[in-house]
C-alpha cells in the first residue's frame, strides 16, 4: 500500500469512529439552544426577548379634539378623547365625548366608556366594555361591542353597537382621514352617523338616522405631539330626534367654526 492509499484510509477510519460522538453531543432539532443553555437562563432570556419586541406593556393618551366651537347662537366647549394601556395583544381603552354649552352653563353631553381591546386582523381590533351616558339625562349605561382599525388608503375608521340596560339598541360610524399638506400641514376631514333602532321619547331620539356630523379640520404640528388648529363642523338632527330638537326650540342643524388643540403623550 502506497503512502496516497495509507492515508486515505486513515482520513475513512478518523470519520467512523467521530460519527457517534458527533451524533451524541448533536442538538435535538427544534430546541438547539436548550442543548447548550441552562432551563432557567433560557426561559429568562427568551421573555425578555418577548417584552421587548410586543409583549411589553405601554400607554397611550390622546385628545383628538380639545376645541371651541361658535355657532351662530350658541358656543360650547367639546372635548373627544381616548386613552389605552395594556400590550399589542391585550389593551384597556377609555374613551370620552363632553359637550359642555358655555351659555347655558350646562353640560349637553358626557359620555365615557371603558373597553377591552384584541386585534383580530394585521390592522383591527375587536372591542368590549361598557358605555355609561351622565348627560343628557336621564344617565344610562350600555353594553358595547365595535371594531376599530386602519381601513385601506389610511382611513381611520370605527363602529359600535350599544345595548342599554332597558333594551334600547343603537349604533355610531365614525371615520376620517388626515391629508398632509405639508409634513406638518394637515387637512383632517371626519364624519360621525349615529343610528336608533327603536324611537327613545326620553332620549328624544327617534328611530333611524338620529344624528349625522361632519367637520373639517386644519391643523399644524409644531411638534407631533402638539398641534392647534381650525375648522368648520356640521352637526344635524334627522326625523324624529329632529322633531324632539324643533319642540324644545332648537335648530334642527348647525354649523360651527371651531380653533383647538390636538394632543397626545
Amino acid at each position: 500500500m502506497n503512502s496516497r492509499h495509507f492515508y486515505s484510509a486513515f482520513v475513512l477510519l478518523s470519520l467512523v469512529t467521530a460519527v457517534p460522538a458527533i451524533a451524541q453531543d448533536a442538538p435535538v432539532p427544534g430546541s438547539q439552544a436548550a442543548a447548550y443553555w441552562d432551563k432557567d437562563e433560557l426561559k429568562a432570556s427568551r421573555d425578555a426577548l418577548k417584552k421587548e419586541h410586543g409583549g411589553g406593556t405601554h400607554y397611550m393618551i390622546l385628545a383628538n379634539r380639545f376645541e371651541y366651537q361658535s355657532g351662530e347662537d350658541s358656543s360650547a366647549a367639546f372635548l373627544e378623547g381616548q386613552g389605552w394601556w395594556g400590550t399589542d395583544e391585550n389593551r384597556l381603552w377609555i374613551k370620552s365625548e363632553i359637550d359642555y354649552d358655555l351659555d347655558a352653563g350646562s353640560f349637553e353631553e358626557a359620555e365615557v366608556q371603558a373597553l377591552w381591546s384584541r386585534p383580530v386582523a394585521r390592522y383591527f381590533d375587536l372591542q368590549a366594555g361598557l358605555r355609561h351616558d351622565f348627560e343628557p339625562g336621564p344617565s344610562r349605561s350600555y353594553a358595547v361591542a365595535g371594531i376599530q382599525g386602519l381601513a385601506p388608503y389610511w382611513f381611520e375608521v370605527g363602529g359600535a353597537i350599544f345595548l342599554s340596560e332597558d333594551g334600547d339598541l343603537s349604533a355610531r360610524v365614525e371615520a376620517e382621514y388626515e391629508f398632509l399638506l405639508t409634513q406638518r400641514l394637515v387637512l383632517q376631514p371626519r364624519t360621525e352617523l349615529n343610528f336608533a333602532m327603536q324611537d327613545v321619547p326620553e332620549l328624544e331620539t327617534g328611530a333611524g338616522l338620529s344624528t349625522a356630523e361632519l367637520g373639517l379640520r386644519l391643523r399644524y404640528e409644531f411638534d407631533r405631539q402638539f398641534a392647534p388648529y381650525v375648522g368648520v363642523n356640521w352637526k344635524a338632527s334627522t326625523g324624529d330626534t329632529a322633531d324632539f330638537a324643533r319642540a324644545r326650540g332648537e335648530d334642527a342643524e348647525t354649523l360651527s367654526f371651531v380653533t383647538g388643540i390636538r394632543l397626545w403623550f
